[in-house]
């Protein structure tokens, strides 16, 4: 039997942003992918954004796999730039931007993690 949580403690329609800018070899990477699953689990938006080595992470296919599970998925096209990482050939639901995008996730979540 699944525990209920009383209304005002629910997680559904919460707003999560987690911002990564690690490589997929970071342990940052399992980390970032598992706690998303979870949240969007949950009935949590999350919107997760990456940055700087974080970019590489496209190649990482269960982070890369958030996308399709309904997670609002950003990459900054900058650190893509920077770190001679294709931004062709990703499902729509990938969406390359600036850091405006960031700025408004930060602002516009209930809470919001950083994975240095």
């Amino acid at each position: 039997m699944a525990l209920e949580l009383p209304a005002e403690l629910s997680l559904k329609g919460k707003k999560l942003g987690i911002l990564l800018s690690t490589p997929p070899e970071n342990e940052n990477a399992h980390t970032v992918t598992r706690l998303s699953e979870e949240a969007l689990n949950s009935g949590v938006d999350v919107y997760l954004y990456l940055i700087d080595e974080g970019v590489k992470n496209l190649q990482n296919p269960p982070l890369l796999k958030l996308a399709s599970s309904g997670a609002k998925f950003f990459v900054c096209a900058y650190g893509c730039q920077q770190h001679n990482v294709s931004t062709e050939g990703y499902p729509k639901e990938v969406t390359f931007c600036g850091l405006v995008v960031l700025s408004n996730i930060i602002t516009g979540c209930d809470r919001f993690l950083a994975f240095n």
